[in-house]
């Protein structure tokens, strides 16, 4: 337990997450986004967007999160607008005092970044501190075998997540897992000032990408297949080139990093 000491996770918290065309930040495109702001003593409140992203959805992305292009493009707002309207909720709520829980943070706060500066030449700004739940459980737990997305976590540390795949309902799950973590860690977490855990998590996600892109090297050493090898020293590279680009990943022409203090 924390103890006496007020922690961070007690709130006002505010959570994000998107749903997109694929995996890849920097072309892939947005199709949904909600951001969740949990106040005490209040229910937290959402508000989601649908995007129309402009391109076909594969059916690969469809069958995760369920929205189809025709879906999109019948109901959703043009990807500008939502990107706007996103960045926009984003600044108006998100301070040093208030963190935005995001799971896999270089992701979704790429994504954002990539689809703002796609949209309308904006650079995308870290007006407050990120608490990434899962670079904090590689850090706090990293010999633990097994898988460490999402529905995973929840399971590890008995969380609830009601409709995965959705940005509502995965955000919503990214809050209670950043609580849990906050009241089970809270020497390394929960009591930690927020500037620092988030400065940490900044050093943590550097360790943790150079010790990836290290196993893809001896993966490549013992590759048979020359062009295999080839690839996996490449995806190293691409990996060694990101790790300092914490918690998004900013387009080449904006020429600002994002780790430091918030």
């Amino acid at each position: 337990m924390i103890g006496s000491s007020r922690s961070w996770a007690d709130g006002p918290l505010l959570a994000f997450d998107m749903e997109s065309t694929g995996v890849d930040p920097t072309t892939d495109r947005l199709v949904t986004a909600s951001l969740v702001v949990i106040s005490p003593g209040q229910q937290p409140r959402v508000r989601t967007w649908l995007a129309d992203p402009g391109v076909e959805i594969p059916a690969e992305a469809s069958a995760v999160h369920g929205i189809s292009t025709e879906h999109a493009r019948a109901h959703g707002q043009p990807a500008a607008v939502v990107v706007a309207e996103v960045a926009e909720a984003l600044t108006t709520a998100w301070n040093p005092d208030v963190p935005l829980c995001v799971f896999n943070a270089p992701f979704d706060l790429s994504l954002l970044a990539a689809e703002l500066w796609r949209h309308h030449r904006r650079e995308f700004a870290v007006t407050g501190p990120v608490v990434d739940p899962m670079c904090l459980d590689r850090h706090l737990d990293r010999y633990r075998k097994g898988k460490r997305h999402l529905e995973a976590l929840c399971a590890h540390y008995q969380v609830r997540l009601d409709q995965a795949h959705t940005s509502a309902g995965d955000a919503l799950a990214c809050a209670r897992l950043a609580w849990r973590l906050a009241q089970r860690f809270p020497t390394e977490v929960g009591q930690v000032p927020l500037a620092e855990l988030h400065q940490s998590q900044a050093e943590w996600h550097r360790e943790q990408t150079h010790s990836f892109a290290g196993y893809l090297d001896r993966l490549a050493a013992r590759a048979d297949d020359p062009a295999e090898a080839q690839k996996l020293r490449d995806r190293a590279a691409g990996e060694r080139a990101d790790a300092d680009q914490w918690p998004a990943r900013l387009p080449a022409v904006a020429g600002t990093t994002t780790h430091g203090n918030p």
